[in-house]
C-alpha cells in the first residue's frame, strides 16, 4: 500500500498546501485533516493549539504516512518542534518556507506579515526571517477575522474586500515590498488582498516553497512515490463535512475532478 504524505490545518486553509503537492507531487498520496469544529486557533492559547495537533497527529499515525505537513501557521509556531521529538518520521511546517521564499523576493529588505493572533503573537516569522537574514525588518500584522471569512465559505463575496480592507489598515504598502500571508487561509483571498495592497507588493504564499520541501526531502529519502497509478486521496474534518466538501472541490477543482477521492468525517 502506498505511503501518504499527511497534511493537517484548523480547517480548510491547508487545502492551499494539498493543492500545491498535488501539483508539483502528482503520484504522491495525501491524506488531509482539517479541524474544522474548533477552527480558529489563532485566538487559542499555544498549549491548547499544541493539544490539537497532538490528537491529529495521533489519528494520522493510524494510516502510517511517510511524512506530516503542519499547514497551519499557528500550529507550526505552537506544535512543530514538539511533534517533530514525538514522532519517528519527518515533519515539517509551514513558516520556514515562508520566510526563505520572503527572503528570496524582497528587494529592499522590508517585508510584511500577517497571520492570526497566534502566530504573529509567537514572533516565529520574525525570528525566523532574522536568522536567515538579520537585517531584514519586519511588520507584522495579526488579521482574526480572516480565517472564520474562508471557513464559511465567503471567500469570493462582495463583502470580503472590505472586510479584508479593515483587517489590513495599518499595513502600509509603501514600506514594504512583499507580505507574506502567514496562515494558510490566506491564499483563499489572494486576489483581493493584492487589490487591498497594490501592485507593488508581492504577496508571498508558503504553498509553494513548502511542496518544494516536500518533494526534497522525500527525494533524498528515497520515498518519492513509483506507482503509475493516481493515488486516492482521502480527507477529514472533525465540523461541517458538506461545507468542508464545497470549500475543498471549488478549491482543488480538477485535481480532485480527474483524482479518486475519499470524504471522511471524525470526531477526536
Amino acid at each position: 500500500m502506498q505511503q501518504a504524505i499527511a497534511i493537517l490545518d484548523s480547517g480548510v486553509g491547508g487545502l492551499t498546501v494539498a493543492k500545491e503537492v498535488m501539483r508539483q507531487l502528482p503520484r504522491e498520496k495525501v491524506i488531509y485533516f482539517g479541524d474544522t469544529a474548533r477552527a480558529p486557533y489563532g485566538p487559542r492559547t499555544p498549549e491548547e493549539v499544541r493539544d490539537f495537533t497532538e490528537q491529529i497527529v495521533d489519528y494520522l499515525l493510524q494510516y502510517n504516512p511517510k511524512m506530516i505537513v503542519i499547514a497551519c501557521n499557528t500550529a507550526t509556531a505552537a506544535a512543530l518542534d514538539y511533534i517533530s521529538d514525538k514522532v519517528s518520521i519527518p515533519v515539517i511546517g509551514v513558516i520556514h518556507p515562508g520566510a526563505r521564499a520572503a527572503i528570496s523576493a524582497t528587494k529592499t529588505g522590508h517585508v510584511g506579515v500577517i497571520g492570526t493572533v497566534g502566530t504573529v503573537s509567537s514572533g516565529a516569522y520574525t525570528a525566523a526571517l532574522k536568522q536567515l537574514s538579520p537585517f531584514v525588518e519586519v511588520q507584522s500584522r495579526a488579521c482574526p477575522t480572516l480565517v472564520p471569512l474562508v471557513e464559511q465559505g465567503l471567500f469570493r463575496t462582495a463583502k470580503s474586500f472590505d472586510i479584508v480592507r479593515e483587517a489590513l489598515h495599518g499595513m502600509r504598502p509603501e514600506e514594504i515590498d512583499c507580505l507574506i500571508l502567514g496562515c494558510t487561509h490566506y491564499p483563499f483571498l489572494m486576489d483581493t488582498i493584492q487589490q487591498v495592497m497594490g501592485p507593488r507588493v508581492k504577496l508571498i504564499s508558503s504553498a509553494d516553497e513548502t511542496a518544494r520541501e516536500i518533494s526534497t526531502i522525500l527525494y533524498d529519502k528515497g520515498q518519492l512515490a513509483s506507482s503509475e497509478d493516481l493515488p486516492v486521496h482521502q480527507f477529514f474534518c472533525t465540523g461541517d463535512s458538506v461545507m468542508f466538501q464545497s470549500i475543498a472541490t471549488e478549491w482543488l477543482g480538477e485535481h480532485i475532478k480527474r483524482t479518486p477521492v475519499v470524504w471522511q468525517i471524525t470526531k477526536l
